[in-house]
């Protein structure tokens, strides 16, 4: 696959003060792992997440004795969202949850409601009820109070079954519970509505073919009913993988921004290792940003960590990889910060790519990186892409909610052969160059070969070497229960 990139940027004002001192970030460390699985491994990867500085080690900014307004860019709505209720009132408020109709939650579910409640998804404030799914499923926007729209592509509903809307019968409140039977939510004044599951899924694919992931993980096995209502998050939302303190919501992310003194963010969304065609891009982009005038922009590289299909590299696996990708310097670990984004992978391209975009919004990002066929796939049944690979960022320059972003066009990044390092492709040359597929590095890293010097670092291409090697020391001991 190529890496033609966009980034998508808002332009700030002129006006805006330029702050060139910033507080250096530790690098990130982690530990070597003697072997791998898929599943989540109980034992952290980081101690502790390295980007989060002590309040007491940071100045705030100081103009003429009064605090300097933020340069970030608004949060959609013009407030950041923030459904976590106090610490002060949560024992009462699960005394309250114990009374209440209990709908049960999927691990899926459960990212949602972090991502809902984190104010990733603001200015919506619960599971979409039926006036906001109408919307967001036929017009990918939101109208807000004062008429204008905010992006809002993909419908995040709540599926139940027949037995559990029997159960909470004309109750206008119920209890969410997590996976593991705790109390998680309160969902107030509740609205029940039919849940058409074929056009939610010719709407939001655009085929409704056979064998789409994250229709065949939750929709397909979801209830004919779709809850929805304002959400009060009973308590911050973990995970126990030892990933937890990577998970920093928009309003840590601001503050970590402001800390640095950020006058320019630009995010970097991926669900696959960074290799050096990637840290090409990012790189360039700081460079470009500097020659624009800013004095200090900050990369916000920002992994997608909720549902992915199952041969997608493991969340935890990748986290090892950029980790390392930092430690050997291929980014700048003092103007890089590594987060992960609570959101499950739809696989829906340029629907599921305005989302993307939209959310780094509510973080703080201004600028947005792009790449060809974002958030697509193959096609299900078929030997081709599912989307047309140029249609997310064309997308994304006219996308309603998106005004904010413009695009900058970037070029196709290659590996060069003849100075064996990843390079902007040179269409004059165009025999020098080789394209090395995210397929094609995972069926390096899989038969043990090891791709052309210079594409990966060589830290980072052992952790993903390692964990194939671990898949197949497992493949042996699988036996079936039944032979025939």
């Amino acid at each position: 696959m190529s890496l033609s990139l966009t980034i998508k940027l808002h332009l700030a004002s002129s006006s805006s003060s330029h702050l060139t001192h910033h507080h250096h970030a530790k690098k990130v460390t982690t530990f070597e792992t003697c072997c791998y699985n898929a599943k989540i491994r109980p034992k952290p990867i980081y101690s502790t997440n390295p980007l989060i500085i002590p309040a007491c080690r940071v100045r705030p900014r100081v103009q003429c004795g009064a605090m300097v307004k933020s340069s970030l860019i608004e949060p959609d709505g013009g407030a950041l969202v923030d459904l976590v209720v106090p610490e002060s009132v949560r024992g009462a408020k699960i005394i309250e949850a114990e009374t209440l109709p209990k709908v049960q939650l999927t691990r899926i579910d459960l990212e949602w409601v972090h991502v809902v409640g984190e104010g990733w998804a603001s200015p919506l404030r619960g599971f979409m009820r039926e006036d906001e799914y109408l919307q967001s499923l036929h017009f990918n926007s939101l109208r807000v109070k004062d008429g204008s729209f905010v992006n809002m592509s993909l419908p995040i509903v709540l599926a139940i079954d027949d037995e559990t809307k029997g159960r909470i019968g004309s109750s206008s409140h119920v209890a969410l519970l997590g996976p593991d039977g705790d109390f998680v939510a309160i969902l107030r004044s509740v609205e029940i509505y039919k849940h058409n599951k074929e056009e939610r899924i010719a709407r939001t694919w655009g085929t409704t073919a056979p064998g789409l992931p994250y229709v065949e993980e939750v929709i397909t096995r979801a209830g004919n009913w779709l809850i929805g209502g304002d959400l009060e998050v009973l308590k911050p939302i973990k995970y126990n993988d030892g990933l937890d303190d990577y998970r920093l919501s928009p309003k840590q992310l601001r503050d970590e921004f402001d800390k640095r003194e950020a006058d320019a963010v630009f995010a970097f969304q991926l669900r696959n290792p960074v290799h050096n065609g990637h840290a090409l891009l990012m790189n360039d982009t700081r460079k470009r940003l500097l020659e624009m005038g800013y004095k200090n922009p900050i990369l916000l590289l920002h992994p997608l960590g909720g549902f992915t299909k199952v041969d997608d590299v493991p969340l935890d696996v990748r986290m090892e990889q950029h980790s390392k990708v930092l430690e050997d310097g291929v980014l700048d670990p003092e103007t890089t910060i590594v987060a992960i984004f609570p959101s499950p992978m739809h696989y829906a391209g340029p629907t599921e790519v305005q989302w993307h975009a939209k959310a780094r919004i509510n973080a703080g990002a201004n600028f947005y990186i792009v790449g060809r066929d974002p958030a697509g796939m193959g096609h299900p049944t078929e030997k081709r892409d599912l989307y047309d690979p140029d249609h997310g960022k064309k997308v994304l320059s006219m996308a309603p909610g998106l005004e904010k972003l413009n695009i900058l066009p970037f070029r196709v990044a290659a590996y060069d052969t003849k100075v064996n390092k990843m390079a902007f492709f040179d269409p004059t040359r165009a025999k020098d160059f080789l394209f090395i597929s995210g397929t094609k590095m995972r069926a390096f890293a899989r038969s043990g070969e090891n791709p052309p010097e210079g594409f990966m670092c060589p830290s980072g291409w052992n952790v993903l070497v390692k964990y194939y090697e671990s898949l197949q020391a497992e493949e042996p001991s699988e036996q079936p229960v039944l032979s025939t």
